[in-house]
């Protein structure tokens, strides 16, 4: 037992530290703080360290990353608060060295953080608010909270009733684990807040092709040059160093030798290092890629278990955080390299995730017939990341609102293309990142790295297992394409054609996909071809994930969808019907070029490049002939749009539609957020029965100028006596003139196509204004006379 003046000091020294870390705000006060909580770890053992971990450490995490205090609400937007944001802004390479030291996996932080853990001298009580949402309201219900830990793993074990609240449950972590949340709360913090890149390079207002294309090949961007060094993007470099510590990409049950002492010892909470690795990656999942998802766990395991999701109508038609593109596209690279190291070993199987949590035996105890089939790879971490990665993609494509940036969807498809490519994964695009947190390249098989890059059959097991990303995910996102086609129609071809591109890179994995689709549409096997007869066994598998992991998702949820109510339970790519991918994608490309007519700029050559090259894709896919380019009749055009109504949106929801770009009637545009919806809609009413009476719809039909018209007036002049007669024909002729300007402002506006619009009156600005008046009106009239003045 240590000495009671140890203790005091210890604790003192930690209460010291705290208020240190706390009003480190500078490069040199960070430099200084860093050095004195590794200087104090050092030199004290661990009971006496459960102190630095008991005051000092959440201080460390508020500051690390820039909350304002223990609930950790968000700092102030105008700066960077954080240590994370700050090293970032500055640029500063050795500011980041010394913070990434102190932060690293096999530093002195981490170290100590295993030493108390082993002997659990520090619990801590994570924020429930700051929980993924689906946790949020499954711990507010008490049956719910007690099968939690038998659901979902990442709980097990860490929900507990509150000694305080007698009748509540709380999420108590150790330290290791608290600090996880932590980081992995932090990006969805900021994307929450829409102040994720703020502290990056501030970039052109318009995004551009080139900042997610260009990132499609690898991490590194070319354009990026000096603006802004990698090394600097602390949160970035930590979280490859922490997935090269924690995960292994090959022989998941093998200690690897690049791993740090920390994953050696053996701690109180786990027993293995597969056990930290899940972990490690079941966080970074639930708070980034299901996080706010109504159906978060597979339907039949919920079943199982009588728990019930009724989250549709808060978290319903909620898109996941935005910004999180960067990180998820490095978690799910690095997770798809044990993919690579293990492609020639594809069978149906159980998941390892299932099997190592125990699950699977709680599942059978319940007699439940079936639990989804996961098709893996041997030591792959594939089937943990296929139904929320699926649905996270799914969501953004659904649900992104319309007045939206195309970036944040831009970034989402990145990591879409790049799961569908694993193929184009090589050890060389880590090579930059490893470098920096000075690490040698992963320990893969030679064999597993071939040296020309592409799809061969050994990738079929991984196609067949993840067959809805490259069929089902295919149609959502041209409908998706459909509905974005206004807002940058470049930008969308561009996308359109990478997803061309990858699904007719190989003519095997063309056949394949089509393979599989007629075996899915097939009422039986049949004694065709054997290498059909062979795919029978997938169509379940494939059967029951477009089932799961479209839970809950119908045509009336999603603004622009153009399928039907049972849209998930079936394919249609390759389907000849109106809703089958070669309709919709001719369709895209008729209405591709024709926005494309309407845009003068230097792109519009590539743009029209690139839809030749979208037809030569479909004839490749559909095997026909490429659509051929042809002009478009005003009959035509008008049928076109009358099938364009299929993809707008009904409504705005609250996002605001400034920055929409609406190239169809101005007058019947969405409603934006600075009109008043009501008087707009009835504005529209009004001004469209003017144009009907006035006929201002139809253009003028005849040039000639109309003939005068005469009033025979009466020569007895005589007759026209006194004020009343004279007024009358006064006010007759004024009358006359009047009619006589509006009949030919009427042929001008018919000359020039010009219409009556009322709309603008609807401007909240305008309503304000006469609303305003209005009030001054009647506060003149009646209160400054009761004041006597």
């Amino acid at each position: 037992m240590l000495p009671h003046s140890y203790t005091i000091d210890s604790q003192s020294k930690s209460q010291d530290l705290a208020h240190t870390i706390t009003t480190s705000s500078t490069s040199h006060q960070i430099f200084s703080t860093c050095a004195a909580i590794e200087s104090f770890l050092q030199s004290h053992s661990p009971d006496q360290s459960r102190h630095f971990f008991s005051v000092a450490f959440p201080a460390l995490i508020c500051k690390l990353f820039g909350f304002d205090d223990a609930n950790s609400s968000p700092g102030p937007h105008n700066s960077p608060s954080g240590w994370i944001d700050y090293v970032l802004a500055s640029n500063d390479s050795e500011l980041a060295h010394v913070v990434f030291s102190l932060l690293c996996p096999n530093g002195t932080l981490m170290n100590s953080i295993s030493s108390v853990d082993r002997l659990s001298l520090v619990k801590y009580v994570f924020p429930t608010e700051r929980l993924p949402e689906w946790t949020r309201y499954m711990l507010s219900k008490d049956k719910d909270c007690r099968v939690l830990s038998d659901l979902c793993p990442l709980f097990r074990g860490k929900v507990k009733e509150d000694s305080v609240k007698g009748s509540s449950f709380q999420i108590q972590l150790n330290v290791f684990e608290y600090y996880t949340f932590w980081f992995a709360y932090y990006p969805v913090c900021r994307g929450n807040c829409e102040n994720f890149d703020d502290v990056s390079n501030k970039r052109a207002r318009r995004f551009r092709l080139e900042d997610w294309a260009s990132a499609i090949p690898g991490f590194s961007s070319a354009k990026r040059g000096m603006e802004q060094k990698i090394e600097c993007n602390l949160y970035r470099r930590l979280l490859y160093a922490y997935l090269r510590a924690f995960v292994p990409i090959y022989d998941l049950n093998a200690h690897q030798p690049y791993r740090s002492s920390l994953l050696h010892s053996a701690s109180g909470y786990d027993d293995s290092v597969m056990m930290r690795a899940e972990f490690f990656v079941n966080t970074l999942i639930h708070f980034w890629l299901v996080d706010n998802d109504f159906s978060p766990l597979p339907v039949n395991v919920c079943k199982s278990f009588g728990v019930t999701f009724p989250f549709w109508s808060v978290l319903g038609e909620t898109p996941p955080t935005s910004g999180l593109g960067e990180v998820v596209k490095l978690f799910v690279k690095y997770l798809n390299l044990s993919s690579v190291a293990g492609t020639e070993n594809i069978e149906c199987s159980w998941s390892p995730r299932w099997m190592a949590s125990g699950l699977l035996d709680k599942v059978k105890s319940r007699d439940v017939p079936s639990i989804s089939p996961r098709v893996q790879s041997v030591g792959s971490w594939n089937p943990c990341v296929q139904r929320t990665l699926y649905r996270f993609l799914l969501r953004t494509f659904l649900f992104c609102p319309v007045a939206t940036s195309i970036k944040n969807a831009s970034h989402v498809f990145s990591v879409w293309v790049s799961y569908m490519e694993p193929w184009m994964i090589t050890l060389d695009e880590f090579s930059e990142l490893d470098a920096i947190i000075g690490e040698s390249p992963p320990n893969l098989k030679r064999d597993s790295q071939p040296e020309t890059r592409g799809f061969t059959p050994a990738w079929n097991g991984y196609v067949l297992s993840n067959y809805l990303y490259y069929s089902s995910l295919v149609m959502h996102f041209i409908g998706f394409a459909h509905k974005f086609l206004h807002s940058d129609v470049e930008i969308i071809v561009q996308m359109v054609l990478k997803v061309m591109d990858t699904l007719t890179s190989s003519k095997v994995l063309i056949d394949l996909l089509r393979n599989v689709d007629t075996v899915f549409h097939s009422k039986q096997a049949g004694s065709g071809k054997s290498m059909l007869n062979s795919l029978y066994r997938y169509i379940p598998s494939i059967r029951e994930q477009l089932q799961d992991w479209e839970d809950g998702l119908c045509e009336s949820d999603a603004d622009g969808s153009f399928l039907h109510e049972n849209w998930n339970k079936d394919l249609r790519l390759f389907s000849d019907g109106e809703d089958g991918g070669q309709q919709l994608l001719q369709l895209f490309v008729l209405r591709a070029e024709s926005e494309l007519q309407s845009i003068f700029g230097d792109n519009l050559a590539h743009s029209l490049q690139c839809i030749d090259s979208i037809k030569a894709r479909m004839g490749c896919l559909f095997d026909e002939h490429s659509v051929k380019s042809f002009s478009v009749s005003p009959q035509a055009r008008q049928c076109q749009q009358s099938r364009d109504e299929i993809f707008k949106p009904r409504r705005g929801g609250n996002h605001a539609l400034d920055n929409m770009k609406y190239r169809g009637d101005w007058m019947n545009r969405p409603i934006s957020n600075d009109e008043v919806a009501w008087l707009a809609k009835l504005l529209v009413r009004l001004s469209a029965w003017l144009n009907e009476s006035v006929q201002l719809n139809q253009a003028e039909i005849s040039q000639v100028a109309p003939t005068g018209s005469y009033v025979e007036v009466s020569t007895d002049v005589a007759n026209v006596c006194g004020p009343s007669e004279t007024l009358k024909v006064v006010l007759c002729a004024v009358g006359s003139w009047f009619l006589l300007f509006g009949a030919g402002a009427v042929r001008l506006m018919r000359k020039y196509g010009l219409r009556v619009n009322l709309r603008v009156l609807a401007s909240k600005k305008i309503v304000m204004v006469l609303v305003l008046y209005a009030v001054f009106s009647i506060l003149k009239k009646f209160v400054v006379p009761s004041l006597g003045v």
